[in-house]
């Protein structure tokens, strides 16, 4: 063998390795098959605390594109408006997807509301106080000619509630390093207000009433809270 062709030689046996290596650590096991069935529509009750299902709100029919989309990416979807004795109204929409490789990651607000053509603003990051824990969550307002809507939400990758993309992709990088698929959700409330701090204040509410309503094991798919 000449000196010449012995560095190309050890290019190809590295990359053969690296090949072998990504496989070898390729994640095969889906973790929605090994914890409790998810069934969004007995999962979240239709009336707890101060709130109960709107049945004169009509629900929300998406295009077949969009419908397409969601298909792909998502299991179960459940889609609700909630009001209060005092009339205030807040939707609510949860999207669950039992596989959250990157090619079927969840979609977060503040990409798919622009692709519906709002404008995102006043986007941060919070928490909502729960019992003894912090759940992290995403405030953010969108925005459409007159619309105002203020929302919160929280992605769950596995049993961990996340914000933004970096810490999406750390979630699931961490599941990847074990062999697991974790399965993924985006829980979202928005209210259609201009006052974003009574708007936050309201749906804060409404978590905790919702979070406080499931039963514990639902509780920790909905918000890694297990108490």
């Amino acid at each position: 063998m000449t000196t010449a062709k012995f560095p190309q030689l050890l290019i190809g046996v590295v990359m053969l390795a690296t090949a072998g290596l990504a496989l070898a650590l390729a994640p095969r096991v889906k973790v929605a098959d090994q914890g409790p069935q998810i069934s969004l529509e007995t999962m979240i009750p239709g009336q707890f605390g101060d709130w109960k299902v709107d049945e004169t709100i009509a629900p929300l029919i998406v295009s077949p594109d969009v419908k397409a989309l969601l298909d792909r990416i998502y299991n179960q979807t459940l889609t609700r408006t909630y009001v209060s004795s005092g009339g205030k109204r807040l939707m609510l929409s949860i999207a669950y997807g039992s596989d959250q490789s990157y090619s079927t990651q969840i979609h977060r607000p503040e990409t798919c509301y622009p692709a519906q053509g709002f404008q995102i603003g006043s986007m941060s990051k919070n928490f909502i106080a729960f019992g003894e824990t912090k759940l992290p969550v995403m405030k953010l307002v969108a925005t459409q000619g007159r619309r105002v809507e203020p929302i919160t939400y929280w992605v769950m990758i596995g049993d961990s509630p996340v914000r933004g993309n970096f810490e999406q992709g750390f979630a699931r990088l961490k599941y990847g390093l074990t062999g697991k698929i974790p399965y993924g959700l985006v829980i979202r409330v928005s209210t259609l207000s201009s006052d974003e701090s009574e708007s936050y204040r309201l749906q804060e509410r409404f978590v905790r009433d919702m979070l406080d309503a499931v039963p514990v094991e639902y509780r920790k798919v909905l918000a890694g809270v297990d108490s």
